[in-house]
């Protein structure tokens, strides 16, 4: 069974099919966000230290912090938010760029030993990457995605992930180090992306032995009620081998979908985390069991039981 182990410099996340699901906050992330981009490029990190505390607050486990802002310098950017995200907590981080002088000096920015979001098949991007993954004693995330782009078949994108580990395996990086990401399309384009999304996560714990994450926000681009999606969504990928997810753990659904399915593949031990959540807004295990008695016994009495 493969355990990945993410650090800060005082405390460690471990992802695997036997431990409880990560939530890798997604909210430090300019992308879509015109005011926090702008305050970024400014020099300002309010907003930064604001979401880092709210994201930490709503349990995520790891916090993910990009930069990828135009025409401004996302090395030093992204090297400052780290540092700021620091500042305020212990919790790792994944540090996230296509741009491997943003990744550079951010890794020289963090204190642990960081996830890196990412590196692609494309063999460009492999020997850019690999060689900074295994300098740094890092873990690094990998996407299923090549110079042709992103395949429907999962197939196709299994053998990317196989092509990545063998080539990780090249620079030294052991394969407990190698976070796959089986890229989530949306939903409302592409109606088979959730089945093809499962199948490939099984493949990837039962055959490849790695861990994985998504961006678990993706599957409902362009749909209303996001958040229903994309709990839903977790939920059934949990149960299919998916042991972290980029996602937005300030909302009240991810947040449950998260435990139930923790729950449910027997990683709360004895519910305990699902129990401490719960207890006190169902009014006591006494009041719900008094419910449930009750519920039974209207479905004994309409049954003419």
């Amino acid at each position: 069974m493969t355990h990945t182990v993410i650090g800060s410099a005082t405390r460690e996340v471990v992802l695997g099919p036997d431990r409880p699901f990560v939530v890798i906050g997604e909210r430090i992330n300019p992308t879509g966000r015109k005011q926090l981009a702008a305050e970024m490029k400014a020099g300002d990190y309010s907003r930064v230290r604001a979401d880092t505390l709210a994201q930490v607050e709503a349990g995520a486990g790891v916090l993910d912090v990009n930069a990828g802002i135009p025409l401004a310098d996302e090395p030093a950017i992204l090297a400052e938010a780290i540092r700021q995200v620091q500042s305020l907590t212990d919790v790792p981080l994944s540090i996230d760029s296509s741009i491997v002088a943003a990744l550079e000096a951010g890794l020289a920015a963090y204190e642990g030993k960081a996830l890196v979001n990412s590196v692609t098949a494309e063999e460009e991007r492999l020997e850019a990457v690999l060689p900074l993954i295994a300098k740094h004693g890092a873990a690094v995330v990998a996407i299923t995605n090549d110079e042709h782009g992103i395949s429907e078949d999962p197939d196709v994108r299994f053998a990317l992930a196989e092509r990545i580990v063998h080539r990780a395996r090249d620079h030294g990086i052991p394969i407990e180090d190698i976070v796959v990401d089986p890229l989530v399309m949306p939903i409302g384009a592409i109606g088979q992306a959730g089945r093809q999304v499962l199948r490939l996560l099984g493949r990837l714990s039962g055959e490849l032995g790695v861990n994985s994450t998504c961006g678990g926000s993706n599957i409902s681009f362009g749909l209303p009620h996001r958040a229903g999606i994309n709990a839903g969504f977790l939920t059934m990928a949990i149960g299919a081998g998916l042991t972290s997810a980029i996602t937005n753990p300030l909302e009240a659904e991810i947040r449950n979908a998260v435990m139930a399915a923790n729950v449910l593949t027997g990683n709360d031990q004895h519910c305990a985390a699902w129990i401490k959540a719960h207890r006190a807004a169902d009014g006591g295990d006494d009041a719900g069991a008094g419910r449930g008695r009750r519920g039974t016994s209207r479905r004994r009495a309409a049954a003419g039981v």
